[in-house]
């Protein structure tokens, strides 16, 4: 006997939920446990049905389906289905099973289902570039939060964490690698000063030099600077001309 999956949909297109009802009815082992036309009534359906996955339209009149994770202990997996395209998705940081676009396709359904099936965690597509005006929605102290690429001033290796500040005086910590960030993070703004270290290139307010060749850094909201370790002065000096 196959698992059932309890599900959630949440969409304020009435025809949407019921068209995705109707697709949903080719898979036995996806039980609807409820559905809702905004985030007000996902809480609630949420609260009562604890659904094992939840199909999330993310724009809506009022609150947006992000608004929804920020309200709910998130202990479902997260099937986004939205009319915005591909590109747009990746400018978030989403810790999802998978993203359906309008109009569904029922081949990109089953595949959704299959990662269900298969216990995957999230969606493993390819990660762009991040822009510097993108928004990341991370899982920061155990929360799921929006935060502005802009808005980081540095972001320090914690064990299996790293640790981030922004601009408006923001920490969190967030469950991400040092080699992540640097891959998706704007060469043009962000620089590795050191192994463990990733600094916002805009907040720098001044650099004082130091012990064996190396540097401090200074930047703007934290007190306490930052030591460029030698292997990365050049790369840093190049960047601020």
């Amino acid at each position: 006997m196959k698992k059932k999956f309890k599900a959630l949909i949440v969409d304020d297109e009435r025809l949407a939920r019921k068209e995705l009802i109707t697709m949903l009815g080719e898979f036995e082992e996806i039980e609807i446990a409820a559905e809702a036309e905004d985030v007000p009534s996902a809480v609630k359906a949420v609260q009562k049905m604890k659904p094992d996955v939840v199909f999330l339209d993310i724009q809506m009149p009022g609150d947006s389906g992000f608004e929804l994770l920020n309200k709910v202990d998130a202990d479902f997996k997260i099937i986004f289905v939205t009319a915005y395209d591909e590109y747009a998705i990746r400018a978030f940081d989403i810790n999802a099973l998978d993203y359906l676009l309008k109009p569904i396709n029922p081949e990109r359904l089953e595949q959704s289902i299959e990662r269900l099936r298969s216990g995957e965690s999230k969606f493993t597509g390819d990660q762009r570039k991040l822009d510097y005006e993108d928004k990341l929605f991370l899982t920061i102290n155990n929360s799921l939060k929006f935060l502005k690429v802009g808005s980081i001033i540095s972001i320090s290796a914690a064990g299996d964490y790293s640790d981030i500040s922004t601009i408006e005086g923001k920490k969190g910590l967030a469950l991400k690698s040092m080699k992540e960030w640097e891959a998706r993070l704007p060469e043009k703004y962000f620089c590795r000063i050191h192994r463990s270290t990733i600094i916002n290139m805009e907040y720098v307010e001044r650099l004082e030099e130091w012990f064996n060749n190396s540097l401090r850094v200074y930047l703007k909201n934290i007190k306490d600077p930052f030591v460029i370790s030698r292997r990365y002065v050049t790369k840093i000096k190049e960047k601020l001309g």
